[in-house]
């Protein structure tokens, strides 16, 4: 795992500058490389073949084609022996000449043939062509920059694997309110866009060729077959060995390997899978509080790693450790993204650091399978939805009244109920509510449809999906799960240089899982067919645990450790450049409220708290 940075042009003092600023995600050697039109760095990570031959910039055979590469290519071992077949030669170990190679002999098709995480750029010295692509589920960061009338005359064109080293150069930092109004009701902005005008994520999936002076995007992979199995042996059966075939080929790494265990499903499936495969002990890493309140995960994972005798390390957070690293957290962030979790990721990652170059976690499981309490809650609304309307009024459905207070409040329960649009539906469950939203920004800036019109033309238009519940797990893989928990991971880990992995999201998997019918996944509660895919790795204290959620006392933290932390950032006075677009009176309210334990506050000052940080980072008025 590594970093990538280039530009169009040719400037040895700003390539360097880049790679400088990405170095945490690349501590093990650096390298650049000019051209007339292109300026390429790279800093690595050693994970497969850690010689000098693995040094990148890295070029093919004749030197045409150069690359700059961070990711894993899981299947490169197969695809090089068809490659040597063919008679290209050879003069490392390591995944990164595999794409040169197929790139050489396939083009962009090459990206058909990999099954890893990566973003890569290549530049082909002869056609004057930069190629670049990111993987099919969107594990791994590529953001470019792109202006296409600036001053020289010439477009100018920057990408790198985060946006803080495209800041580096020259460029003005604007607001896009449109990404500024999802922040607020989604808690990140969704690819393309950027908190920044004229910076864009590459979308997963995809591929872009500068040509010209030109840039264009082309789509090389998506779901197309939702039609159901609907036979549980056959998606037992296929679960048990993708999966399997996933961890195997992720288990592959010169350097020391270990497991995020959390002790649910997810992550102990990964590791009795891992154990399995596995001729040595394995090293497990799991996450605990000071106060024993939030500790059951703590404990599972305790009772799990000793199941599957792990070499077994536990890191203790305390509200002090939150207040020392929430800023810089969101530094590393690059644009707001709000859970209160990512410092705590970023501790782990640090500890984890220490132990192991990679880390193997559950992530993707409750997306691909249905493991999140707002899934039975929309599939009770869509069992409510079928009654005949006379009916409806006379049926208001206890069980929902009573178990879903978080989406469905009892004043208008009957209205939300009725809601049929599907990305009013989505977003019910997955947005801010507008009333909140009202109160903390000034109304010249918020933009109340921008969201919806957003997931409107772009994921729910396009499909004829009648399964809602299938559609809804569907729109977590493409959005909230890309641009908020696989990039918070990403982000968190690579402050420092250590790879995540993640075999549950292998994209075999995720077609499979689009095939799955809702109710093979919501059955008896949450998971049913992953969990009965996945029972010979399940001990007891696992499958027979009682599905909650991940709790951490970040609340608790505002009302003690970081309360004076929070009066502070929540203040117009803290970042300037941005105070005008709030309420500040309305936000003091908010957040006494909190303090006073009068109203639970904290995913709206988290947003807010998030915001601000970010905001003294990076704009200066």
């Amino acid at each position: 795992m590594c970093g990538i940075n280039g530009f169009n042009f040719n400037q040895s003092d700003l390539i360097r500058k880049m790679n400088t600023k990405i170095k945490h995600r690349g501590p093990d050697d650096e390298g650049i490389y000019l051209d007339d039109q292109i300026s390429l760095g790279h800093v690595r990570l050693t994970i497969i073949d850690l010689s000098e031959k693995g040094h990148q910039p890295m070029f093919n055979e004749d030197k045409n084609l150069v690359l700059v590469f961070n990711g894993e290519i899981y299947n490169f071992q197969e695809l090089r022996k068809e490659l040597a077949k063919k008679g290209h030669k050879f003069f490392s170990q390591t995944d990164s000449e595999v794409i040169l190679h197929l790139y050489e002999d396939k083009g962009s098709t090459c990206l058909d043939y990999f099954n890893g995480i990566f973003a890569f750029a290549i530049w082909d010295k002869n056609k004057k062509e930069l190629f670049l692509a990111r993987d099919r589920i969107g594990i791994k960061p590529l953001y470019y920059y792109f202006d296409p009338s600036a001053s020289s005359g010439q477009a100018r064109f920057i990408f790198s694997s985060e946006i803080k080293a495209i800041l580096e150069h020259p460029i003005k930092r604007e607001i896009n309110l449109e990404a500024f109004n999802h922040y607020f009701r989604l808690h990140y902005i969704p690819y393309p866009l950027t908190i920044y005008k004229n910076i864009y994520k590459l979308p997963p999936a995809s591929n872009l060729l500068l040509k010209n002076n030109k840039i264009f995007i082309d789509k090389y992979w998506q779901i197309k077959n939702f039609e159901n199995i609907e036979s549980e042996e056959e998606i037992i059966e296929q679960i048990r060995y993708l999966l399997k075939d996933s961890v195997k080929g992720q288990l592959i790494s010169d350097r020391p390997l270990g497991v995020w265990l959390s002790g649910g499903i997810d992550s102990t499936s990964v590791l009795g899978i891992a154990s399995e495969l596995s001729r040595n002990q394995i090293k497990t890493f799991s996450v605990g509080f000071d106060s024993e309140h939030y500790n059951f995960d703590l404990n599972m994972a305790k009772r799990v790693s000793s199941f599957y005798n792990t070499d077994h390390y536990e890191l203790i957070i305390s509200g002090k450790d939150a207040l020392e690293n929430i800023e810089k957290a969101v530094y590393h962030m690059d644009e707001p993204i709000a859970n209160s979790t990512q410092f705590i990721t970023m501790l782990l990652a640090k500890y984890s650091s220490e132990k192991v170059a990679v880390v193997l976690g559950g992530d993707g499981g409750d997306e691909l399978f249905g493991g999140y309490k707002r899934y039975s809650y929309s599939q009770l609304v869509s069992q409510w939805q079928k009654l005949p309307k006379i009916l409806r009024k006379n049926i208001l459905v206890k069980v929902l009244i009573d178990k879903s207070e978080q989406y469905f409040k009892k004043d208008d329960l009957f209205n939300k109920l009725n809601i049929e649009d599907k990305t009013d539906r989505y977003l019910m469950y997955m947005s801010q509510k507008d009333d909140i939203i009202k109160k903390v920004l000034d109304p010249e800036v918020f933009q109340p449809s921008a969201t919806y019109d957003f997931y409107s033309k772009k994921y729910f238009l396009p499909y004829q999906i009648k399964d809602f519940e299938k559609h809804f797990m569907l729109m977590d893989l493409w959005t909230w799960l890309v641009d908020e928990s696989l990039m918070r991971t990403d982000k968190m880990t690579m402050a420092y240089g250590l790879e995540e992995r993640v075999p549950i999201l292998d994209y075999r998997l995720a077609e499979l899982s689009a095939r799955i019918p809702s109710y093979l996944k919501l059955k008896k509660g949450r998971k049913y067919i992953f969990k009965k895919a996945m029972a010979n790795y399940l001990p007891d204290c696992v499958s027979k645990a009682h599905k909650r959620g991940w709790f951490s006392p970040v609340a608790k933290w505002i009302r003690s450790d970081l309360k004076d932390f929070s009066y502070d950032v929540l203040s117009a006075e803290y970042a300037t450049a941005t105070s005008q677009y709030f309420n500040w009176i309305n936000i003091r309210k908010i957040l006494d409220d909190h303090i006073s334990k009068k109203r639970y506050n904290l995913t709206c000052l988290w947003i807010l708290i998030t915001w601000q940080i970010w905001a003294s980072q990076y704009l200066k008025k």
